[in-house]
């Protein structure tokens, strides 16, 4: 399929976010937009690709860069040193990318210009302060955008994400009421005290094996459940997290091509 690529800009506060869009070149009319929320790497090639795949499924696309408000990223958190990083933690067993004391033997000894560099991007990457509050509202003014027509003319409004965006997602359907759908790819759950202010069905994907993830799952759901919200769960035997990764070593093609299927029949659902 052919298709339209953009670069635009959000106002988000007064400031420029940057978004990629796509959609079916040959459509003219309004279609449902997908707010695609990257993993904690940012957009990167795997994320424009899913933005890709949306559109290809017949819908508008859209993925905001959010760690580039203000129209530009900061040194650390570049492509090319995101890139690196990346590079670095596929150097080690998938167990010990979230394993400090691992990450720090294996960075010993490479060059201290090198290790510098990675160390200052894993410690904004990993903070466990970051503010994902602060990204939801991002997020939240990417679907007021569309809403607005401000960008490309779009019906409903759903939001996805995976990992770090799957939290995103989760949370901005908490603070934002014009999202029609959300589908979570193991991210953490809000607070069970935010779920009042959801007021879309939200559909979760779960590797079996993520425990650090699925902790967060049955107080979420009890908490949707009580106040009579729409929420779907699905877990993955065996899979880890980031199974639906597929440039990754936790790529497990069985889970992702259903927790895709699965994906494009709720917002079909529940956008078209």
């Amino acid at each position: 399929m052919k298709l339209e690529i953009q670069n635009l800009l959000c106002d988000h506060e007064g400031q420029e976010l940057p978004l990629y869009m796509a959609q079916p070149a040959m459509v003219n009319s309004p279609l449902p937009a997908i707010i695609v929320i990257q993993e904690i790497f940012g957009v990167d090639d795997h994320i424009e690709d899913i933005v890709h795949r949306i559109a290809t499924a017949g819908f508008t696309a859209v993925t905001p860069d959010l760690y580039a408000l203000g129209g530009k990223r900061p040194d650390a958190l570049t492509k090319e040193r995101v890139s690196a990083l990346r590079a670095f933690l596929k150097s080690l067993p998938i167990q010990s990318w979230m394993d400090p004391n691992a990450r720090a033997d294996a960075l010993i000894d490479k060059p201290a210009s090198e290790r510098d560099a990675i160390e200052e991007t894993l410690g904004i990457l990993f903070s466990p302060t970051r503010d994902m509050e602060k990204y939801a509202s991002e997020v939240a003014s990417v679907v007021r955008w569309l809403a607005n027509n401000n960008g490309p003319a779009v019906g409903k409004i759903g939001c996805t994400g995976f990992c770090f965006g799957g939290g995103v997602t989760a949370l901005t359907a908490c603070i934002e009421p014009l999202l029609s759908a959300a589908v979570i790819f193991y991210g953490h759950s809000p607070a069970p005290e935010k779920v009042s202010g959801i007021n879309c069905p939200v559909l979760g994907l779960y590797g079996g094996e993520d425990a650090r993830v699925n902790d967060s799952v049955p107080a979420f759901a009890e908490a949707m459940q009580k106040a009579g919200k729409n929420f779907e769960q699905h877990f993955y035997p065996g899979a880890p997290h980031a199974f639906f990764n597929d440039t990754n070593p936790t790529y497990r093609v069985d889970a992702a091509r259903d927790g895709w299927a699965r994906t494009l029949s709720f917002f079909t659902k529940h956008l078209v």
